[in-house]
């Protein structure tokens, strides 16, 4: 793969890689697999996809709480408001999400990511107004101390798992170059414009999380600090402003150190690492730069697949196809950009269909669902206190 990779990502990355891959093997991926002790085929295929849905309750009966029973998701993200209808989607107290995320659970019967994007600041989902505690953004964490740092993710962590959600989409890894970036350095989403101080900041904030039984998940692979659109809006072009030895840098401090959580890629374009695909779609960034370049062996999960510079251009059985053979274990589709009732069973039939046209080995299914077992089998524990 690194041969490949060679013909488009600069030779200085790949010396790079080369020296950190030795001392980044070991931590990289502190999860250890089962044996393959495998569920069906269709629930290992369901614990690859990550979805959202409307209402701040699911009765008995409802399709989409159904098919989490039957084990066609298992994953789901949770939003505070509905993007498409312009109203209030599935949070609105402590005591409801509490319930909400109770009857997820009882409806699994096995284990399943409940998901936020709490960051804090103007990111989050889990607002001050409706009796959740209040959580300054990353640039203003990114001024204090590591220690004060791990210390609010604590107190988050342990509000979060209270509340039945076992995943936090946070924090972000990109380093602020650009501080007019829509996407990120204008809402205060980096810790700092110095990549290390955001590969302390944001390590100690995953560090806190996975103290209370929180997985965190670092974002947005290969680092979106200096992009000039946001990813939401349409495919972000890092090509002239990417530096493998600031937007890596993080990441490979952050698995040097043992990350606790897994990473989700963005839908970035970079023509130094990949001249067709975003770096969501992208073998040569997934499997080659993430996990051969920096050892990442553990769960990655992919952006929202109905952002833009994936819906605009896929369909959805073509996006789930390039994005599974790419090297993501988990799929997200929020349902919120574009609210369809019938996602959840078109997302499950689309890669069952794929796996049963030989299109994808069932063995890169089993992988994923190792991966994702084994994250769920490292917070199986109670947290700490």
């Amino acid at each position: 793969m690194l041969n490949k990779m060679s013909k488009i990502i600069p030779v200085a990355v790949i010396l790079m890689l080369c020296l950190l891959a030795p001392a980044l093997a070991d931590q990289a991926n502190p999860l250890q697999y089962n044996p393959d002790d495998t569920p069906p085929m269709e629930q290992m295929i369901g614990s690859m996809l990550m979805l959202g849905f409307r209402g701040t309750s699911l009765a008995p009966g409802d399709p989409f709480l159904q098919a989490i029973s039957d084990g066609k998701i298992g994953n789901v993200i949770l939003f505070d408001r509905d993007v498409s209808a312009s109203g209030e989607r599935n949070i609105s107290s402590p005591e409801q999400l509490s319930a909400l995320t109770a009857s997820i659970r009882s409806a699994a019967g096995r284990p399943v990511f409940i998901a936020v994007d709490q960051e804090g600041g103007q990111v989050r989902r889990l607002k001050p107004a409706k009796g959740f505690m209040d959580l300054p953004s990353a640039q203003r964490m990114g001024q204090q101390s590591v220690q004060e740092v791990r210390k609010i993710a604590e107190n988050l962590g342990e509000e979060l798992f209270n509340l039945g959600i076992n995943l936090d989409l946070a924090p972000v890894a990109d380093v602020d170059t650009n501080p007019f970036n829509p996407g990120i350095g204008r809402l205060g989403r980096a810790f700092s414009s110095d990549a290390t101080t955001v590969a302390a900041h944001a390590l100690a904030f995953g560090q806190g999380l996975a103290k209370k039984g929180v997985a965190p998940a670092l974002k947005h692979f290969p680092g979106q600090g200096c992009a000039k659109t946001d990813t939401h809006e349409g495919l972000a072009d890092i090509s002239q402003c990417w530096k493998p030895d600031v937007d890596l840098l993080p990441y490979a401090e952050i698995f040097r150190a043992g990350w606790p959580g897994m990473v989700m890629v963005g839908h970035l374009f970079c023509s130094g690492l990949d001249g067709d695909m975003p770096a969501t779609l992208s073998p040569l960034v997934i499997n080659g730069l993430l996990r051969e370049g920096l050892g990442w062996q553990g769960v990655v999960i992919s952006d929202d697949m109905q952002m833009q510079p994936i819906a605009r251009k896929y369909d959805i059985k073509e996006a789930i196809m390039l994005a599974v053979l790419a090297g993501n274990d988990i799929l997200l589709f929020g349902n919120n950009i574009n609210w369809d009732a019938a996602l959840p069973q078109k997302a499950h039939d689309a890669l069952k269909s794929l796996v049963d046209e030989g299109i994808i080995e069932p063995e890169r299914i089993r992988e994923s669902w190792r991966r994702i077992n084994a994250l769920h089998q490292a917070y199986g524990a109670a947290p700490e206190q």
